[in-house]
C-alpha cells in the first residue's frame, strides 16, 4: 500500500484553545525590535506551501509581534532556499517553511550542500495538505477510469508534469502510473507555478498538485480534477472523489508542511518561535483559511517534528530507491 503521510497521532495535536489564547501572549523574538521575521519558502510562488504561508502571514506577524516577510527562493527541489536558511543566524529571525521534499532530497541527490536533518532546527510539522490529480479540460477524461483507459490506449503518448525531479509531486505521479499499470512521459518543471501554467495552456496534459495551488483554476474550469490523492474526501471540495474510491484503493498520498530554523537555535528561541507558529495557525482566521484550502492543521512540538523528519526520511529513501530517481 502506497501511503506517504500516515495520519498524525492524537498526541501530536495541540490544545487548540490554549494556542489561540497564546496569540496575545507571544513576546517578540527580539524584545523591542521592529526587525521583520524572514520566512524563506524554498519553493516557487503559486505552490501549495506558498498559499499556506501567505494565508497565515498576518496572523504570524501578530503572534511574533513583528512584521513577517515571506521570500520565495525556489530551485533544486527546495535545496536552493534551504541552503540560505542553514547559513542564517540562529536568532529566530530567519525561518523556513518546507514540505515533504525537504526529507526526500537526501535520497534523490548524490550530493547535498547541507544535512537535511542535522543542519536545521525543526520547529513544528504544522499540518497536512491534500494533493489532487488534475488534467487539462481538453483531455477527454473526467474520472480515473476514463483517464486510465486513455493512457492504456497510448502508452507513453501523454505527458504528466511535476514541480521537479524527485519532488513529492513527481513521486506521487510515478506512484499513480505504477498503481494504475500505465505509462506517461514525465515533464519536470522548476516549481509548481510554471507547472500549473503549462497544464492550463495544454502544454502538458496532467499532473498531481497541492489542492490550494489549483483551487481557483478548478472553480474557473481552467483545470479539471480527476481525484484527490488523500485517503478521504476533503470538506473543502466534497464533490471531488478520491482516487482510492475510484478503483485504486492502495493509492494514498498526502503532503505536509513544516516550519524549520537554522541549526543551533537556543531552546528559548525555539520555544518562542513554536509558540508563535502554533498560535497563528490555530487562530480563528487562519483555521478558516486553512479549512477553505482543505488543509488539516495539527502542529507538532519541536521534538515530535524532529522525530517525524527522521521517520519520513527513512520512508522516502525506500520509495526513491524503488522509483530509481537519482540526481547529481
Amino acid at each position: 500500500m502506497h501511503t506517504i503521510l500516515p495520519p498524525m497521532t492524537r498526541r501530536a495535536a495541540l490544545g487548540f484553545g490554549a494556542c489561540a489564547a497564546a496569540v496575545a501572549a507571544c513576546p517578540a523574538l527580539a524584545q523591542g525590535s521592529d526587525k521583520p521575521v524572514r520566512f524563506i519558502l524554498p519553493i516557487s510562488a503559486g505552490s501549495g506551501v506558498d498559499a499556506i504561508a501567505r494565508a497565515a502571514s498576518v496572523a504570524l506577524g501578530k503572534a511574533f509581534g513583528q512584521p513577517v516577510v515571506i521570500e520565495n527562493l525556489p530551485g533544486a527541489g527546495g535545496i536552493t532556499g534551504t541552503s540560505v536558511l542553514v547559513k542564517a543566524a540562529p536568532d529566530g529571525l530567519t525561518l523556513g517553511m518546507v514540505s515533504n521534499n525537504h526529507v526526500i532530497n537526501p535520497a534523490v541527490y548524490k550530493k547535498m550542500p547541507f544535512d537535511a536533518l542535522g543542519d536545521v532546527t525543526p520547529i513544528s510539522v504544522v499540518g497536512a495538505t491534500p494533493l489532487v490529480l488534475v488534467v487539462n479540460p481538453k483531455l477527454p477524461a473526467k474520472n480515473v477510469k476514463e483517464l486510465v483507459a486513455l493512457l492504456r490506449a497510448r502508452p507513453g503518448g501523454y505527458n504528466y508534469a511535476s514541480s521537479g525531479n524527485g519532488t513529492i509531486i513527481h513521486l506521487a505521479g510515478e506512484m499513480f502510473m505504477e498503481e494504475a499499470g500505465v505509462k506517461a512521459r514525465h515533464i519536470p518543471y522548476k516549481g509548481t507555478g510554471p507547472m500549473v501554467t503549462d497544464m492550463i495552456a495544454g502544454q502538458v496534459e496532467m499532473g498531481v498538485v497541492a489542492l490550494p495551488a489549483v483551487q481557483p483554476h478548478l472553480k474557473s474550469g481552467a483545470l479539471r480534477a480527476i481525484g484527490l490523492c488523500s485517503p478521504a474526501r476533503s470538506p473543502a471540495v466534497p464533490d471531488i472523489p478520491t482516487i482510492a474510491e475510484q478503483g485504486l484503493p492502495n493509492y494514498v498520498v498526502e503532503g505536509w508542511f513544516a516550519v524549520i530554523g537554522p541549526p543551533k537555535m537556543q531552546a528559548a528561541d525555539v520555544q518562542r518561535v513554536y509558540d508563535a507558529v502554533a498560535a497563528a495557525f490555530t487562530s480563528a482566521e487562519v483555521r478558516e483559511a486553512m479549512d477553505k484550502q482543505g488543509n488539516i492543521i495539527k502542529p507538532t512540538s519541536p521534538e515530535q517534528a524532529a522525530s517525524y523528519f527522521r521517520s519520513e526520511a527513512a520512508r522516502y529513501a525506500a520509495l526513491v530507491k524503488k522509483a530509481n530517481v537519482v540526481l547529481e
